[in-house]
């Protein structure tokens, strides 16, 4: 037990963690409660200079922030490679970053399909495979979490946005097989899957008041998640308290998907 009484388990002392899509909303509550709780943390971003500033917010030593287009593989390569180089380890991936291009089956362009799928599924077993060769090279494991949502687990969405729902679909079940094929290795693989979390990754949803009800009305605990809420989730997913935790997804969601 720590002095304040959390359980040691809950810490991330000593680790490094690597958070994709981290200069903001989910992924930057991400990083503050991971450095909270320990972890010296990269925060990862399509934009730099937003990581960098994000970095700088955290406020921490710990803390930096680097440009990461999750499209670009050797990009990705490259950046764990920094990672490990400059901190001495990897430990904890949050596989954090999206895209949402809302619009009808029929309307969507198959270039906009594409862009969707490039940075939701396509990036997010690029950094997944990445890191995991690193933690397998130093033999010490790690955890991932990646980030689905409520819409990957139901077709019940409020509005069009086929290309989102089925690449967090397909999110769900890669945080399984990848569960399954690095478990030797000690590679805990996992995911949250949140509901409409009050960020601007939904910021113009904000502005049609009547949807925003309606979301309210389709959620048990009649509201929307803060970004730390799913924050902890993934911290305790990434942390040893969750050693025995693998190919799970942990919906916050307010009790959308019980009913």
């Amino acid at each position: 037990m720590t002095d304040a009484g959390i359980p040691t388990p809950f810490r991330a002392d000593g680790l490094v963690a690597a958070i994709t899509g981290g200069a903001r909303g989910i992924g930057l509550a991400a990083g503050r409660l991971l450095v909270a709780m320990g972890a010296r943390v990269v925060l990862m971003d399509q934009d730099e200079q937003a990581a960098i500033d994000a970095a700088r917010e955290v406020g921490s030593g710990a803390t930096r922030g680097l440009g990461l287009d999750v499209t670009d593989e050797a990009a990705v390569r490259a950046a764990f490679a920094d990672v490990v180089e400059r901190e001495g380890r990897l430990d904890i991936l949050v596989n954090n970053a999206g895209r949402a291009i809302r619009r009808p089956s029929l309307e969507l362009d198959l270039a906009d399909w594409e862009a969707v799928v490039a940075v939701n599924m396509t990036g997010a077993f690029v950094c997944a495979r990445s890191a995991a060769a690193l933690m397998i090279e130093a033999g010490r494991g790690g955890a991932i979490v990646n980030t689905a949502s409520v819409m990957g687990l139901s077709g019940g969405g409020l509005y069009p946005n086929i290309s989102y729902q089925t690449t967090k679909g397909a999110i769900v079940n890669m945080t399984r097989a990848l569960a399954v094929e690095w478990a030797a290795q000690r590679i805990r693989v996992n995911a949250v899957a949140p509901t409409w979390t009050r960020t601007g990754f939904i910021g113009e949803l904000e502005q049609n008041p009547a949807l925003m009800q309606r979301i309210r009305d389709v959620t048990p605990l009649g509201r929307l998640a803060e970004a730390e809420e799913v924050a902890y989730a993934i911290g305790f997913l990434a942390s040893p308290a969750a050693a025995m935790i693998t190919g799970t997804t942990l919906a916050v969601d307010g009790g959308f998907l019980a009913q």
